[in-house]
């Protein structure tokens, strides 16, 4: 087998039509065993626990997976078989096709008690990080920030200009358009700028919450067409993508991170788990503490955990064969679990009948403005730093007009650059924390009157 076909077999997982297998499983065997699990969830006798809900995410996951990544069209422009697969489950659970006792079960299992889904970021983190070359790592995050700015300063300036010119108040565009869509998703966004537009301007948080959360959920849907079409745009125009990585002078590097790698084990790629969890344990401890609110904001304990692997990776003080075992597992999840995953996303927190409300021409075209203006700003700026045109538009700028880290998550898919997770959550983390601060100057000098 050449190597070139090994290569499309790991980066194409799903449905092969040669020899009709879905992830290795003949069809046919594949159809009994989907039959099973959906026969059980219709009488009721599937188990709500882990071994019940697994196998129905992956039977829904992989069906509606393989339907994205082969229907015209949808495959090429909207994000293929990844966003198919969370936008069908919350189409099936709108129509009652899920019933409620197992959306309530995979809600447990993706979010809380059992967050499944802070396991597959937490890996993801870990072995994106832990695997970057010490000097580029250093180099990349110090001009990120800047990035990052630099989208939001031209979402403002896009997304109010539109605004203007459809009739719409330029403070109504800044409060309601920019700052929900550019903030840290529901829970580190609209939930907190609710509370500060109460507390500084004496509004209705409940009234501008409502508003908040439907607006973000627009400018999520319409970043994640946005990060398809730059997939489309980066694949017709080479030069302006890494191929997965940010930073120009990684092909500089490459050799280098080469002459560090070693034979690995089973065991070593399974630590790599253990070494995500003892980096997510002590980020925990951080944000816990009074570390974790520093001048009333919430320092999210993703963005300590980002910050701790990437300064243990700064100082060399983990062995080569771990690193290389936690970038196996990142890839193992990226390759394997994230169509179980984001079916999972797409019951327990897409609200499609709420998404299709909010698609209002004059709404659809401020939103389009913001994020056009947010991906926009990193593109330009990445000739200045030494990024990747494509890929500092959907990490700094994208990920950042998405709703939270689940967003950044179906940007991310859309775009087919899950490695750099780790900067789409500096983004939604970090950014959204930026985010507020923004915000509380703004209500202060312009929301009072």
């Amino acid at each position: 087998m050449s190597a070139q076909s090994v290569a499309t077999q790991e980066l194409s997982p799903g449905f092969s039509l040669t020899g009709f297998k879905v992830y290795g499983i003949p069809l046919h065997i594949f159809l009994i065993m989907s039959f099973v699990v959906c026969l059980a969830t219709y009488l009721g006798t599937l188990p709500t626990n882990s071994l019940g809900v697994i196998p129905l995410l992956l039977v829904l996951g992989y069906a509606l997976g393989i339907i994205g990544d082969k229907l015209p069209i949808w495959k090429d422009w909207v994000g293929g078989g990844n966003i198919m697969a969370f936008l069908g489950t919350s189409v099936l659970l709108m129509y009652g096709f899920i019933p409620a006792k197992y959306a309530k079960a995979v809600s447990s299992f993706i979010d809380k008690p059992q967050g499944v889904l802070d396991l597959f970021i937490g890996v993801l983190i870990t072995g994106s990080i832990i695997s970057v070359n010490r000097k580029l790592l250093i180099r990349s995050l110090v001009v990120y920030i800047p990035t990052i700015l630099v989208g939001v300063a031209l979402a403002f300036a896009f997304g109010m200009t539109v605004g203007f010119l459809c009739g719409v108040p330029v403070k109504q565009v800044m409060f309601m358009y920019v700052l929900p869509i550019m903030g840290g998703g529901n829970g580190a966004g609209a939930i907190p700028l609710s509370q500060m537009w109460e507390q500084i301007t004496g509004g209705s948080a409940k009234e501008y919450y409502s508003v908040a959360i439907s607006i973000l959920t627009l400018g999520d849907i319409v970043s994640i067409i946005a990060a398809a079409i730059l997939y489309k745009l980066s694949k017709a125009r080479p030069e302006l993508s890494g191929n997965g990585e940010l930073v120009r002078a990684a092909a500089a590097t490459e050799a280098e991170a080469k002459k560090e790698k070693v034979e690995i084990t089973a065991h070593d790629i399974f630590n790599g788990l253990f070494l995500a969890g003892c980096f997510y344990a002590l980020a925990s401890i951080i944000a816990k503490s009074p570390m974790g609110k520093i001048g009333g904001i919430i320092i999210h304990q993703y963005a300590y955990m980002i910050i701790l692997v990437a300064i243990f990776n700064a100082l060399g003080v983990i062995p080569a064969y771990m690193r290389d075992g936690a970038k196996r597992m990142q890839k193992a999840f990226t390759d394997h679990v994230i169509w179980i995953i984001l079916a999972g996303v797409g019951i327990a927190y897409t609200d499609f009948d709420k998404l299709m409300g909010t698609l209002t021409p004059i709404n659809t075209l401020i939103a389009a403005a913001i994020v056009f203006g947010a991906l926009l700003g990193p593109f330009l700026f990445s000739y200045i730093v030494g990024f990747f045109p494509f890929e500092a538009a959907v990490t700094a700028g994208l990920c950042m007009s998405a709703r939270g880290g689940t967003g950044g998550v179906r940007v991310l898919s859309a775009a087919h650059l899950m490695n750099l997770i780790s900067y789409g959550q500096i983004s939604t983390r970090l950014g959204g924390g930026m985010m507020l601060v923004i915000a509380s100057v703004l209500f202060s000098l312009f929301g009072r009157g």
